[in-house]
Order: structure tokens, then sequence, then C-alpha cells
């Protein structure tokens, strides 16, 4: 596989048995997120530093390995288009570790007839008229999460950790315009599926053996 990938023009890692970069991803991303974040909008080398290096490295068109399993780096905007709006089939989804499937299945990987079936259910949320509709719930979300911020703040100036308000904020959207409930009615519901997400992204940075379970 890396041979056929290579006499097309593509560079990329070299192939490590079995783990493939999995090992690095994950200890570069640790490494990363150990430090302190720097004030800057260049967010990619900190959220996907491996994947930055590689693009750094060998280019726009690039891959890594996942396991066994190579994978495509595509940084070029025309072709990242291109591949979204795609219909034919030819760019099939990431299979992903069979653990994962076993807690979380959607539209994300679903494809063919049982994906579309699903686009066109889930399409007419999204229509503009029905997100105009959302804004006075955005409104009062993004309203209350800022009035909380300004009554934490004593006199003067300190540092606040806002990332988990803005994880509350999105549930809290999520909650008053899709069950007319707020984040703090339905927490109990959001702490499931944080800590299923949480499960599957474990899952996913697996290697999935057959037969084989690790405690």
């Amino acid at each position: 596989m890396e041979k056929y990938l290579t006499e097309q023009g593509l560079k990329g890692s070299n192939y490590k048995f079995l783990y493939g970069d999995i090992k690095e991803v994950q200890r570069l991303t640790k490494e990363e997120r150990s430090k302190r974040m720097e004030n800057s909008h260049q967010i990619v080398p900190r959220i996907l530093p491996y994947f930055h290096q590689m693009a750094q490295q060998y280019g726009k068109l690039s891959y890594i390995w996942f396991g066994p399993t190579p994978r495509l780096i595509v940084t070029d905007p025309d072709m990242i288009k291109e591949i979204l709006s795609d219909k034919s089939g030819c760019f099939g989804k990431i299979k992903g570790n069979p653990l994962g499937n076993l807690l979380v299945t959607g539209i994300s990987s679903y494809e063919g007839d049982k994906w579309a079936k699903h686009r066109k259910i889930i399409n007419p949320a999204f229509h503009q008229e029905k997100l105009k509709m959302m804004l006075p719930a955005f409104y009062t979300s993004c309203c209350e999460m800022v009035d909380k911020w300004l009554n934490s703040i004593p006199e003067g100036s300190c540092e606040l950790d806002v990332w988990p308000d803005l994880q509350n904020v999105t549930a809290d959207v999520i909650s008053r315009t899709g069950f007319g409930s707020s984040y703090e009615e339905g927490r109990q519901i959001f702490r499931l599926q944080t800590e299923q997400a949480g499960l599957v992204v474990q899952a996913n940075q697996s290697i999935y053996i057959p037969g084989l379970r690790s405690g």
C-alpha cells in the first residue's frame, strides 16, 4: 500500500507494524495540550499537531498510518470542497474501530441509501428560515453565559477558564431549540453523552484485534 501511494506522487510517514502513527499522534497531542495555549488564531498546531506536522513536512496532500490503514491528509480547500460535495460514493467514510460503532452510530458513519435517507430527514432543520427562528434561544443562552462571567469577576481583572461554559452553552442551545428546555434541566443526559463521546474517542484511538479485549 505504501508503494502504491508513493507511485502516485504522495508522500508520508513510513509504516510502523500494527500501530502505524497512532502512538506518535497520541504522544504529540498530549505534549501540546500540556503547554500553555498561545494568544493566537493558529489553533491547528495545538488541536491536530501531528497532522499539521505531516502537512508541513510532506505537503498539502500527504498521508499517515492509522494502524495498518493509510489516511490521506487533504488541506487544499478546492479539493476538500470536491470531496465533501461528491455523491458518487467514491469517497467512503472512515471505517472506525468496531468497538466505537457499538457505542454510537449516525449520519456521520452511514453510507449510500441509508445516509441519503437520514440526511433527507434532518435537512429541513437547517433551513435558513428555521435557523432564524432559533436566534432568540441563541441570544438567551449567550446572555446567561456572559452574565455568569461578569458576576464571577471581582473588581479589576482576572483569568477565567471559559471552556466548560462554552461546552455548556452549546448544550443549552440544543436543549432550548430542540427540546424546549435548558441545559440545567437536561444536565444528566448531556453528562452521559459527554461520557459516551469520551469512550468513542478512546475506542477510535486504539487498535482493534478481533477476539482480544483489554480491561
